[in-house]
């Protein structure tokens, strides 16, 4: 374990659903399906949920580092899914997949562009800190899933493929 008591490996930090909205909260397993998160929804299905952004994935230590600017912002706040830690997130795009635990793997189609509802967690309800326009390696990012599967907190989490430079969606 590492000095924060984590795991020394890439893993899943914390999994969050909700009815609908943000923030969502913590539950100690799930299964992942092709639609998503069970028990989890959406609010607004025009822009969040789908097979191609059947999750939402966003970084523990770039969440920390947003608390140390006197964001109050947590895990789930943001409305992610999985709340992963000890991945190096600015090379998190569109296109890498991500093996999770024994049986899930998602492959990354997207950043996630932050919404008013984010607002109420960052000083001067400046959300553009997680825009991935504004301040690139800071969104979170939506998923969807190549295999379903179970995932618990402490999974680990490997990059099972990165694209290359020709193969990285524009």
């Amino acid at each position: 374990m590492s000095p924060q008591g984590r795991p020394p490996y890439p893993h899943v930090h914390q999994i969050n659903v909700s009815d609908g909205g943000v923030p969502k909260y913590p539950v100690f397993e799930a299964k992942i399906d092709k639609e998503g998160l069970d028990g989890d929804r959406q609010r607004n299905l025009k822009v969040h949920g789908g097979p191609d952004r059947a999750l939402c994935l966003f970084s523990l230590e770039l969440i920390e580092r947003l608390q140390d600017e006197g964001h109050s912002i947590d895990s789930g706040y943001s409305g992610e899914n999985l709340t992963l830690a000890g991945l190096e997130w600015d090379h998190i795009e569109p296109g890498v997949q991500l093996r999770i635990g024994p049986e899930v793997c998602l492959e990354m189609t997207s950043y996630c562009a932050p919404c008013e509802w984010n607002a109420q967690w960052f000083r001067d309800r400046d959300i553009s800190r997680i825009s991935q326009k504004a301040n690139p390696g800071w969104s979170r990012l939506y998923a969807r899933v190549l295999q379903g599967g179970v995932v618990r907190p402490g999974d680990k989490v490997e990059i099972s493929n990165r694209p290359s430079a020709s193969e990285r969606p524009r």
